[in-house]
């Protein structure tokens, strides 16, 4: 039986979007690679499965390239606002609230987590300066921001080799659920930024990467809030005030609405 869904990105950071508030969906890890597969699937960075909520307007289920569940995705949840009107999205990582004006989209997602233990690190250890290095990277802040992440401030974005560095941090033991990587280059008070994210490497934005970032440079006094940060997808607006939830404005892009017999693909 072929099943409507929807081809959306962030900054082009794009998803495939199911909807089974109506009609219930049952993701798997292989049906959720496979769909993803931009070869022999529809193609996606990440698949969401929008379900029904009894503490917000709609539940969104993100599952990444690789096929695993992640807790919240940034870029995913403007799109969500956009596509369904939503004011409330229940995620794996906490509701985040979420409006639209004039085709911008703002989304608070929650109020970052500084503490070892809810970034998760595997032991106890100061995250304004995690005590590590891979290479040219080291003493990181890590914050979760619904997902985890490091974020490295450098002098060149562009002078870090992320494919060769990212997998190696993003699986190293000392994150148990593995880690998203930030590479940050802070110039005239905004920040430019390339992310290597768990499960789906290198992509052209990262919604969750960019909050993480401007948090740990408002919070290291690098940058005042709000502030603009660009990847190579495009530029969000970040904004936070330490004790409140971080807000994230910028655009969603509806691409098309198609079909597939999921059973075709043999998952």
């Amino acid at each position: 039986m072929a099943r409507p869904f929807h081809k959306m990105h962030g900054l082009g950071n794009d998803f495939v979007i199911f909807d089974g508030r109506e009609e219930p969906l049952a993701m798997t890890e292989p049906l959720a690679r496979a769909v993803a597969d931009r070869r022999t699937g529809i193609g996606c960075d990440q698949l969401i499965v929008l379900e029904p909520s009894s503490r917000a307007n709609v539940r969104m289920r993100i599952y990444n390239h690789d096929g695993g569940e992640v807790q919240s995705c940034g870029n995913a949840s403007r799109c969500v606002v956009a596509l369904t009107g939503a004011r409330t999205i229940e995620t794996g990582g906490g509701v985040i609230a979420g409006s639209e004006d004039g085709g911008r989209i703002e989304v608070s997602l929650i109020e970052p987590r500084f503490a070892w233990d809810q970034v998760p690190i595997t032991y106890p250890m100061d995250t304004d300066a995690v005590p590590m290095g891979w290479g040219p990277l080291e003493k990181p802040m890590a914050v979760n921001v619904g997902n985890p992440h490091l974020v490295f401030f450098v002098d060149d974005v562009d002078a870090i080799d992320l494919v060769r560095l990212g997998p190696s941090i993003e699986h190293d033991p000392a994150f148990p659920e593995r880690i998203n990587v930030n590479v940050a280059q802070v110039k005239d008070g905004a920040i430019r930024l390339r992310t290597w994210e768990r499960g789906a490497g290198l992509t052209l934005a990262c919604g969750t990467g960019a909050c993480a970032t401007a948090v740990a440079a408002i919070k290291s006094k690098r940058v005042t809030s709000p502030v603009k940060v660009t990847m190579q997808g495009g530029s969000l607006e970040i904004a936070w005030v330490p004790g409140e939830p971080v807000r994230m404005i910028g655009s969603a892009t509806y691409v098309f609405r198609g079909e597939i017999e999921l059973e075709r693909l043999g998952a």
